[in-house]
């Protein structure tokens, strides 16, 4: 073993370029973080320190502090949870179902039957919007709402007064049973609870659920918990992967939170891996379409780059990378298929430098795979021997 503790910091959507295949999706043209320094001025002198610009045009820079490169999507789809899937050596041929126009007059007639609630929404909504225009019904009625976000998920949410929460989460279990029919097969049933009054509905950000699929196999994280090492999840992980391969569980609502824990976090003594997925990129910004926001969202990471550096141990390894891509400036509200960056730092690193770009995101988990000495992951080959 190399690295005694490996950091994967994911930072959901934010991407580097159109993938290889972006027009089968759409998606020609996109380029999230690109897009944004053309847009908004950013200000990120740490993150350029370690390469993280360069990983747009893989140009060089001399005296970087960290190997980068960008990695090329190969599972099918641009969702959350295949890209995570790749990102941990899973092969994934069959992408999850996206529902950008609203869901099937069927499913809404079968969540209606088996709940026994009446169905408002079910549309696109990337935000609180949905329960300012319908939570004044939802009451009213007693009734969901039933929306997608535009990734592979479908979302209910209900007042507290109205159906308790522990109701909903019941009731989001038996819509989760229900997608598992191949057409309506979605990565994540997500009950949202909302509170407040009218003109001041506000979601409960500490009692959102997800009722995720569990991986379609084993993977690296069973093996490393198997092999008694620490799978620490931060943010949403042990929701993407429904909890296999993840023995410690760590909550955090929002970018900030997950840095601070993760800060937390780097100051106990474990041997293993830790995931934290910072996702206001992705459900804040990228799907809102927010510039601005999204810039000022890296400028804030930025300033916590010096902080999670200092805090490495000399045998830490530390690799910043992305799941999909969701260009602020590109047309919809849908994730964009990109490549996505990665950089690779460590204390003792004596050479860093640009390397060639991976063939696929899964190069991440062989990696991690060959640090713990476990069985490689079906796809991905490693690049450990070449970090010196």
């Amino acid at each position: 073993m190399r690295f005694k503790r490996v950091f994967l910091l994911v930072l959901d959507s934010l991407g580097v370029g159109e993938a290889e295949d972006a027009v089968n999706y759409g998606d020609t043209g996109a380029n999230t973080l690109k897009h944004i320094e053309e847009n908004y001025d950013l200000f990120i002198p740490n993150l350029k320190k370690i390469g993280f610009l360069n990983t747009v045009n893989m140009d060089v820079k001399e005296d970087v502090d960290a190997y980068y490169t960008m990695a090329k999507p190969n599972n099918a789809g641009k969702d959350h949870i295949n890209g995570y899937y790749e990102l941990i050596g899973l092969l994934s041929t069959i992408p999850y179902k996206t529902f950008n126009e609203g869901f099937p007059g069927e499913i809404i007639a079968n969540i209606e039957h088996i709940t026994g609630r009446k169905v408002l929404g079910n549309i696109c909504c990337t935000d609180d919007t949905i329960i300012k225009e319908l939570g004044e019904a939802a009451i009213n009625y007693g009734g969901l709402i039933v929306y997608t976000s535009a990734d592979s998920d479908l979302q209910i949410a209900a007042h507290e007064d109205i159906i308790d929460i522990d109701t909903l989460y019941k009731y989001a279990e038996r819509i989760r049973a229900l997608t598992l029919r191949e057409n309506w097969r979605v990565g994540r049933v997500i009950a949202r609870p909302f509170n407040g009054s009218a003109g001041n509905y506000k979601f409960i950000k500490t009692a959102r659920k997800d009722f995720a699929l569990k991986p379609p196999k084993r993977t690296i994280l069973d093996k490393l918990c198997e092999k008694k090492y620490n799978v620490i999840g931060i943010g949403e992980v042990n929701a993407i992967f429904d909890g296999a391969g993840i023995n410690k569980t760590i909550k955090a609502v929002d970018n900030a939170e997950a840095i601070n824990k993760l800060i937390d976090i780097m100051d106990k003594k474990f041997t293993g891996l830790c995931i934290t997925s910072l996702n206001d990129f992705d459900t804040v910004y990228g799907h809102n379409r927010d510039v601005e926001g999204y810039g000022k969202a890296i400028e804030d990471l930025d300033v916590d780059i010096p902080l999670i550096l200092n805090k490495l141990e000399l045998d830490d390894l530390l690799i910043i990378t992305a799941d999909h891509g969701n260009d602020p400036t590109f047309p919809g509200n849908d994730h964009t298929r990109e490549n996505v960056p990665v950089i690779l730092y460590s204390r003792n690193f004596s050479e860093p430098k640009r390397l060639i770009p991976f063939k696929t995101l899964a190069d991440i988990g062989a990696t991690i795979a060959d640090n713990f000495e476990i069985d490689p992951p079906e796809i991905g080959e490693s690049i450990l021997s070449i970090l010196v």
